[in-house]
């Protein structure tokens, strides 16, 4: 297998090889969309997921790159019974740092009583917004009345999210958990730096509604 240029360095190819998921595919992918820039911090994401007999993976990499954040997916799915004929979609997304609005952390416990410095993370979810992306999560609304039958409508929450990734040691192993918590500790330095280093201005609300961008398909990241 051809390796990665030095521009995106070993580690990402070692990684990306690991997950076994079309490597040199996707590494060919990630060079073209780099363009050169020199690489830091990256998570690569392997999922599979099951729909009656048919079985679907997809891949995330998330790649810190100097100014920018890039976002590559990929799915396969097969054309025939057989699995002889197979297809790949492939979408990248270029990120400015100075784009990126949220980075957010959501983390898993057990036992938190008996909770130690340094005792592992069971879950842990990271969302990543920059373009205006929301996701809203609505349930039918209660009251406290067990016999109440009326309609009082719906409740949920409104959140700001372009990429929502989830990890837990149970289905990812260990490894993938403090992979992920330290791509978030590197993804919160790098578009949130410390000190007075100035800022591009966020874009006028038009562009961002005008932007077109691709949300990788059926995929939702969570999992």
């Amino acid at each position: 297998m051809t390796p990665l240029s030095s521009a995106t360095g070993p580690d990402l190819q070692a990684d990306l090889n690991r997950a076994g998921f079309y490597p040199k595919m996707v590494a060919d992918i990630i060079d073209e969309a780099l363009d050169g820039r020199e690489t830091g911090a990256h998570l690569v994401h392997l999922e599979t997921h099951f729909d009656q007999h048919e079985v679907h993976r997809h891949i995330t990499v998330l790649v810190l790159a100097e100014d920018v954040l890039l976002v590559t997916h990929v799915d396969d799915q097969q054309l025939d019974e057989k699995g002889k004929e197979v297809m790949a979609q492939v979408s990248t997304e270029l990120v400015q740092l100075s784009k990126v609005t949220t980075v957010a952390t959501s983390y898993v416990y057990h036992q938190p009583q008996n909770y130690r410095t340094g005792d592992m993370v069971k879950e842990l979810t990271l969302g990543i917004a920059w373009a205006g992306a929301q996701r809203i999560d609505l349930a039918p609304a209660g009251c406290a009345d067990p016999a109440c039958d009326a309609d009082h409508g719906y409740t949920g929450t409104s959140q700001q999210e372009d990429l929502v990734l989830r990890v837990s040691a149970e289905a990812d192993g260990v490894k993938a958990v403090t992979a992920a918590r330290s791509f978030a500790k590197s993804m919160r330095r790098a578009s949130a730096p410390r000190g007075t280093e100035a800022r591009t201005a966020p874009a006028p609300a038009a562009e961002v509604r005008g932007r077109v961008s691709s949300r990788f398909g059926r995929n939702t990241h969570q999992g």
